[in-house]
């Protein structure tokens, strides 16, 4: 089991940036595919982005790819969200999740510990 703390969120106009952070405990990090999630509300969670244990594999939604990167650093217990040219459906609580395999997935459920979450909120 990690523990998960994201921190970056905020508000912003539409065409902004912002990079969110994961910070994870545990020394098994690097065994983890991660994944970042969000949720609006009134919608299902989606995934937005994931990153396998090296980070060589990754996956993005239809609707952020081009604008949004995810990366990880291993040594850090650390992964990241490059956010840019933010839209106002871009709004929504941010999560970030771990998963006890080499492959990530863009299956919630697949998922198996949470961080609690960070607001982004993007305005016209």
């Amino acid at each position: 089991q990690v523990q998960l703390v994201e921190s970056g969120g905020g508000s912003v106009q539409a065409g902004g940036s912002l990079r969110l952070s994961c910070a994870a405990s545990g020394r098994a990090f690097s065994r983890y595919a991660m994944g970042w999630f969000r949720q609006a509300p009134g919608k299902e969670r989606e995934c937005v982005a994931a990153i396998s244990w090296t980070g060589s594999s990754t996956y993005y939604g239809d609707s952020v790819k081009g604008r949004f990167t995810i990366s990880r650093d291993n040594a850090k217990n650390m992964v990241y969200l490059q956010m840019i040219s933010l839209k106002p459906e871009d709004t929504a609580i941010y999560y970030c999740a771990a998963r006890r395999a080499y492959w990530h997935s863009q299956w919630a459920d697949e998922y198996d510990d949470w961080g609690q979450g960070t607001q982004v909120t993007v305005s016209s």
